[in-house]
């Protein structure tokens, strides 16, 4: 089908707007106490340097942005999707494995959405795009 073809570099790229923005948020309101706060602080923050929190949050907030922005998307959607799944076998498996037992439904999904989005890449869109457009125009320039 020609148009699911199309397409699918532009679905890519919304897929990874929203989840990006989305992601970046949880970090924002875990950071900055906006947007609700962090979970389980009633709308406070979490302190600086806390293991893992801060850290996590962190990651959210730069990962979410730079896969939103696409900006160095596959590296930033690995480290964001080793955080996820770190965080999901750390404090949610502890309860139960599954999912629907842990609450944990929320960061295996954020672990695999960012494991699709390395294999996948960040499709249409992309600020790294322009970066490598750039550079493929001045190795042509420079061959000719």
């Amino acid at each position: 089908m020609p148009f699911i073809e199309t397409a699918k570099p532009h679905v890519l790229a919304l897929f990874r707007i929203v989840v990006g923005v989305v992601f970046a948020s949880h970090g924002a309101a875990s950071l900055f106490g906006v947007l609700g706060g962090a979970a389980g602080t009633h709308g406070g923050t979490v302190a600086t340097g806390v293991w893992p929190y801060w850290y996590a949050a962190v990651i959210q907030l730069v990962g979410g942005a730079l896969v939103a922005l696409g900006l160095g998307t596959r590296v930033a959607a690995l480290i964001s999707s080793g955080s996820m799944a770190y965080a999901y076998f750390t404090v949610h498996a502890k309860v139960a494995l599954w999912p629907l037992q842990n609450g944990g439904e929320a960061a295996a999904l954020y672990a695999w959405v960012f494991l699709l989005i390395v294999f996948t890449g960040p499709g249409a869109w992309a600020l790294e795009s322009l970066f490598t457009a750039r550079r493929t125009r001045t190795a042509e320039v420079a061959a000719a």
